[in-house]
């Protein structure tokens, strides 16, 4: 995986067209961090490829989201006190 600077996207971008379908992905980086993915695609891929994107993303959160859970000791909770916390929100949601 190849990574390009924000000032190179800038510079070159001939360039980096130019490499991307054999690269097949570029990192794009900010001030050493990465910002976003560059990745080819055509016309007849543009919807599967935007829909595997939310797929990972959507994967991504849901990880997130139990490990949080492990990390709180939330994941023992028993179906009953799911319930309840739920329960408990709407009704504080209400207010």
């Amino acid at each position: 995986m190849k990574f390009i600077t924000v000032r190179d996207l800038r510079t070159s971008p001939a360039q980096i067209w130019k490499q991307l379908p054999e690269e097949q992905e570029m990192v794009i980086t900010n001030n050493g961090r990465p910002i976003a993915l560059l990745t080819p695609i055509s016309d007849q891929s543009l919807e599967q490829t935007v829909s595997a994107v939310r797929r990972a993303r959507a994967m991504a959160a849901v990880q997130s989201m139990q490990q949080t859970a492990r990390d709180l000791g939330l994941d023992a909770m028993t179906e009953d006190e799911i319930n309840e916390e739920i329960r408990a929100a709407r009704v504080e949601r209400k207010r």
